[in-house]
């Protein structure tokens, strides 16, 4: 990427997952960066990817439009991470993907922003009829282009990469739980690689691909949710087999474990979301709308996984070879 001169970007929840990776990038290239969170206090970390003072934590809460408008002022460029898996009081569906999006847009528009990039998901538009977190994803997408008509929208499938949410977790459950159940098992997934995505965002960030556009991003594998938890169960050496739920069962399952504390492991929204592909489409492939519109080839799930999977092994990094074939 050919370097551009330093500018101020606002992130929302830049201390995430995804966030942290585009930081370190955006900050390699010499760019100012406020990294906007509920708790600043609790993002520290994020200070040692700039050199002193060049990454800032600062408090926003997109339910707080004041607070949005303080955190882009000034700011060149804005970033809004921010997503919720499932609903928690205030923290709703509507208010964060709807609501605080479109917050994050006015307030870009107003302080003169040159570039947006919001984040979605990939296949909100098929999933929407079935599932509010679709339904609210599609709503924001609506909203962020109608405050900010050039913002890019970004839409990633499932992301792999050290500390994700969902190899990680398949992971446990693969090493503690003696059955493993398997929800919309023929659906199609195309996981993406963090790095990728980050590069992706940076060069939204900084122009390189036409705004008021949907970009769909997947990786070179398209595969059913039962071939990922078979490579969950290969990278894990266990061999556990795989219980096949329907819809209607795995939603009974959700409801006790909805109400325990913390975050729940599985609800009946997500049910909804595992029964739709999450694919790139033929339209954005045909449009070049994917990885190809900002030169990444993505990489495979080969690459990466071997590097992190292992730690569910039985004796970990000593147990690399030990690898059974999964019960299907």
């Amino acid at each position: 990427m050919d370097r551009l001169e330093p500018k101020l970007v606002t992130i929302f929840g830049g201390a995430g997952f995804v966030g942290t990776q585009i930081v370190q990038l955006l900050a390699r290239r010499g760019h100012r960066i406020r990294v906007a969170m509920r708790r600043p206090d609790l993002a520290g970390h994020v200070k040692m990817y700039g050199s002193v003072g060049q990454v800032q934590p600062i408090q926003a809460n997109l339910r707080d439009a004041a607070s949005v408008r303080h955190a882009v002022q000034g700011a060149d460029i804005v970033i809004n991470l921010v997503g919720i898996g499932y609903a928690s009081g205030k923290q709703s569906f509507e208010a964060v993907h709807v609501d605080g999006a479109r917050h994050v847009a006015e307030a870009a528009k107003a302080a003169g922003a040159s570039t947006m990039v919001h984040m979605s998901a990939l296949g909100v538009d098929k999933a929407a009829a079935v599932s509010r977190y679709a339904a609210s994803k599609l709503d924001g997408e609506a909203a962020v282009l109608k405050a900010f008509a050039n913002a890019v929208i970004i839409r990633p499938s499932i992301i792999f990469g050290q500390g994700d949410g969902f190899f990680n977790l398949m992971g446990a459950l693969a090493r503690f739980f003696p059955v493993l159940p398997l929800i919309g098992g023929d659906t199609r997934f195309q996981p993406v690689y963090v790095g990728d995505v980050a590069q992706a965002f940076v060069l939204a960030a900084e122009g390189k691909v036409k705004g008021g556009r949907i970009y769909e991003l997947g990786g070179p594998q398209v595969e059913t949710y039962r071939d990922l938890m078979a490579r969950v169960q290969r990278e894990a050496a266990r061999n556990r087999p795989m219980l096949p739920l329907s819809p209607g069962i795995a939603k009974l399952l959700a409801m006790p474990l909805a109400i325990l504390p913390g975050k729940p492991l599985l609800t009946a929204d997500q049910v909804e979301l595992l029964g739709v592909d999450n694919v790139v489409s033929d339209a954005a492939s045909k449009d070049k709308r994917t990885f190809s519109a900002f030169g990444i080839t993505p990489t495979a799930m080969d690459a990466i996984l071997p590097s992190y999977m292992y730690r569910f092994r039985k004796y970990g990094q000593f147990d690399r070879d030990n690898a059974p074939a999964p019960v299907l």
